[in-house]
């Protein structure tokens, strides 16, 4: 069974940093880029990173460009969104799927929380 579970979320204060993490299995996490994308109450969501597969680049929204930076590990079937001066409209849920463009995924797990506020 293919999955992808968030987990890292929380509550932190304006400036703050966490880590997102991605897990996958049931498949192998190299064989697909993986997306972070995010929904904020009332909003839609968006796609705010990705990491490519086939040529290993790495995409930013120009909302969270200089802030958030996306890694992974396949060995630890896991790719990563380290989130750094965080501010209170990074607030959402945040998600992660087997692709850059979120039209293109086929659903969504639970996400993870992400509540910035002082």
């Amino acid at each position: 069974q293919v999955q992808l579970v968030e987990s890292g979320g929380g509550l932190v204060q304006p400036g703050g940093s966490l880590r997102l993490s991605c897990t996958a299995s049931g498949f192998t996490l190299d064989d697909y880029a993986i997306g972070w994308f995010r929904q904020a109450p009332g909003k839609e969501r968006e796609g705010i990173s990705c990491s490519a597969n086939s040529n290993g680049k790495e995409y930013y929204a120009d909302s969270v460009k200089g802030r958030f930076t996306i890694s992974r590990d396949n060995a630890k079937h896991t790719v990563y969104l380290q989130m750094n001066s965080l501010k209170p409209e990074d607030t959402a849920i945040y998600y992660c799927a087997p692709t850059c463009n979120s039209d293109d995924a086929s659903g969504w797990g639970q996400g993870t929380q992400v509540t910035v506020s002082s």
